[in-house]
């Protein structure tokens, strides 16, 4: 019998799947446990116009993820910081003061964790800081550190 799996099934298979199984397993596993549905043609297109729905979201959220990284090359972010003999900062910049930055100068919604950064910032000067918007897109926005 073939079936649509609903959900991940280990040693079976993933969502959205069609696989064959015997009809006694399928019936009293996977059909009992809401795991799957019989492969009828009304369910087979469901499955279709689904990955479809999905496919478009997921082009949505890529689009979208190129228009907000298009719109951070435009912008850039102001720190003022207190600093030290050859323009060193007393402490250091880090991706929850540039997060907030960009929320109150910009109002924008920046999550402080895609903030690619594998060291805060500690000198005066501009610095072009990722951010991971989309596992397909990066965009950069310009972080200026001011002398205070």
């Amino acid at each position: 019998m073939k079936v649509i799996l609903l959900e991940d099934v280990k040693s079976l298979g993933k969502k959205g799947q069609i696989v064959e199984v015997n009809d006694g397993y399928a019936r009293n596993f996977i059909f009992a446990k809401k795991l799957g549905v019989e492969a009828t043609p009304k369910n087979l297109n469901d499955l279709k116009l689904q990955k479809a729905h999905e496919d478009k979201v997921a082009a949505q959220k890529l689009a979208d993820a190129k228009a907000f990284a298009a719109e951070l090359e435009k912008v850039q972010v102001v720190l003022k910081i207190k600093t030290g003999e050859g323009g060193r900062l007393f402490g250091s910049i880090s991706s929850k003061e540039i997060a907030e930055a960009a929320k109150k100068q910009l109002n924008l919604e920046i999550d402080k964790k895609k903030l690619v950064m594998p060291n805060p910032i500690k000198a005066v000067g501009t610095t072009m800081v990722p951010i991971k918007l989309h596992p397909q897109v990066t965009g950069e926005l310009k972080v200026v550190v001011q002398e205070a």
